[in-house]
């Protein structure tokens, strides 16, 4: 398969060694795919900090947010029959899912782009509500005028959803709640209206008819989603055959909006591709990649918490170059550069 990543010779950038849990008893298991922008001439990142527990003999213990915020500790004996936990990244019990961690948001920013610490002043975002109390995932980062749109995905016992928040400046947020109700996620909202209105992508699922694929949806107001259009599918016998999914707001060029997304097989293997939509009408797929142009290759990809993995939400552009920074094997962040041109040139017209 074609790979044309330009990695980082430092990756990975950040692993969870590098960073405190939020509270004693938790520890980072893992890191994801962070949201990406620049602010204050500096370069962020929104982390997805994942913590758990350490295993107990003959018993799972997963963290959860109770009613009043605060992260509680539920243990289950190995041998209770209503437990299935044949999945590192959940379980089941009682009919009821759950997940083996428990994630939250992490502000981190770097003065060259490769080297990340967390800055003083700037707190970690956490479930907020009924509709987070099992966390809050995959951050993706927008700006618009001089706010900054963040769409996470909101876990809970009722299901997964997409969730928004509002910031200006990084220390104060609005909460929105949910604008996608469940099951939906990998929400990506463009960086310009289109014709008067906003436009995002996102990703809802049909268990019993119909796939996990790329949608479309406009707004008047940024909060109110509508008109959903089915985009993108999987396709048969190709490397995004399973799922696909949207990564970072799409780039605009002067052949219509370019987007970066996953794909996976039947094998859970995670890869990157791109297609490209109309400037002024983005429901309508101008053309696409048959082959990734990224896929799992290194070690700290193809080996970590889910290996096989490589999954971006959040990138840098400067002028041709894109740099996307991308979670690999479900544990560590690292970061990656592309010609956005080479993408384009990789482009199958439909």
């Amino acid at each position: 398969m074609i790979d044309i990543a330009r990695r980082f010779p430092e990756n990975p950038l950040v692993v969870p060694k590098d960073l405190s849990p939020s509270s004693e008893g938790l520890s980072i298991i893992c890191l994801f795919n962070p949201g990406a922008f620049t602010f204050e001439g500096k370069t962020w990142l929104v982390a997805r900090v994942a913590e758990g527990i350490s295993r107990k003999p003959e018993v799972i213990s997963f963290p959860a947010i109770n009613d009043q915020g605060k992260t509680e500790i539920v243990e289950v004996p190995l041998n209770d029959p209503e437990l299935i936990a044949n999945d590192p990244r959940k379980l089941s019990y009682k009919g009821l899912g759950y997940l083996t961690t428990i994630s939250h948001l992490r502000l981190l920013c770097s003065d060259n782009g490769v080297d990340f610490y967390e800055p003083e002043g700037y707190g970690p975002l956490t479930g907020q509500g009924t509709h987070e109390k099992f966390g809050i995932e995959d951050c993706r980062v927008t700006k618009i005028d001089d706010t900054f749109y963040l769409t996470y995905t909101a876990v809970s016992d009722n299901g997964v959803g997409v969730g928004l928040r509002l910031t200006r400046d990084w220390k104060n947020f609005e909460h929105k709640g949910m604008i996608f109700p469940p099951h939906n996620k990998d929400c990506a909202i463009f960086d310009e209206k289109i014709n008067g209105k906003y436009y995002a992508l996102h990703r809802p699922v049909s268990i019993e008819v119909g796939g996990k694929y790329i949608w479309l949806a406009e707004s008047s107001d940024g909060l109110q989603w509508g008109n959903h259009q089915c985009i993108v599918k999987t396709r048969t016998g190709l490397w995004d055959s399973a799922r696909v999914g949207a990564g970072a707001a799409p780039i605009k060029t002067p052949y219509g909006w370019l987007e970066i997304y996953h794909g996976a097989n039947a094998e859970h293997h995670y890869a990157l591709g791109a297609f490209l939509m109309d400037l002024d009408n983005p429901a309508k797929i101008i053309s696409r990649t048959v082959e990734p142009i990224m896929v799992p290759r290194e070690e700290y990809e193809i080996s970590g918490f889910f290996g096989n993995v490589v999954f971006t939400n959040g990138h840098i552009v400067n002028g041709d170059e894109v740099t996307i920074y991308y979670g690999a094997a479900d544990e560590s962040i690292c970061g990656a550069k592309f010609s956005i041109q080479e993408i384009l040139s990789l482009l199958q017209e439909l």
